[in-house]
């Protein structure tokens, strides 16, 4: 004899069918799925000899592992945030993770704000111009180059919060607001 599920004779499906016919399918659909939550990531932009640091991300989406979407396109060092770890910290651990070179000194120069239809990030840019080392692929499954440009030779295209932290410095501004492509 089968366990009491609670939902009596005509068993849980039943009780699902009969719950989206009662409730609206958009309200039920609302109920059932994960609230979405803001990220929180960093982006830094690295300054050597008059140029800017910038991977390219993989062609694959799986592998250039970004919920805003960024297959195929150059981005500045970085990441999410870790648990309980500053700006700072987070800036210092995926640099070196993702280019094994090693910040000496860095900072915080912009805040920004980005959304589109997969997922909603604020991004906190950091600047250094002070570190050792030469970038390496060390995440190729993420990065396949790195490659230093300078600002009157940009790659493309870039992935939208890189471009972002870049214009932010580039401008002496602090705070970005996207919406997303216009339409």
């Amino acid at each position: 004899m089968g366990s009491y599920d609670g939902f009596g004779t005509f068993g849980k499906s039943w009780f699902i069918s009969i719950t989206r016919d009662i409730v609206n399918r958009d309200d039920f659909k609302s109920m059932t799925e994960e609230k979405k939550k803001v990220g929180g990531g960093i982006g830094v932009v690295l300054f050597r000899d008059g140029k800017f640091l910038f991977g390219k991300r993989h062609d694959d989406l799986i592998k250039a592992d970004s919920a805003l979407r960024g297959e195929g396109t150059w981005c500045i060092p970085g990441g999410k945030l870790d648990f309980r770890e500053s700006f700072e910290e987070g800036a210092k651990r995926e640099v070196l993770e993702e280019t094994g070179i090693k910040i000496n000194k860095i900072e915080v120069i912009c805040v920004s704000n980005e959304e589109n239809q997969y997922a909603h990030f604020i991004t906190v840019g950091l600047f250094s111009d002070d570190f050792d080392g030469d970038p390496q692929v060390l995440e190729p499954d993420e990065i396949t180059k790195w490659e230093w440009f300078s600002p009157d030779n940009l790659p493309s295209p870039i992935f939208i919060p890189s471009g972002h932290v870049l214009e932010n410095y580039l401008k002496k501004r602090f705070y970005y607001n996207w919406d997303g492509p216009s339409s």
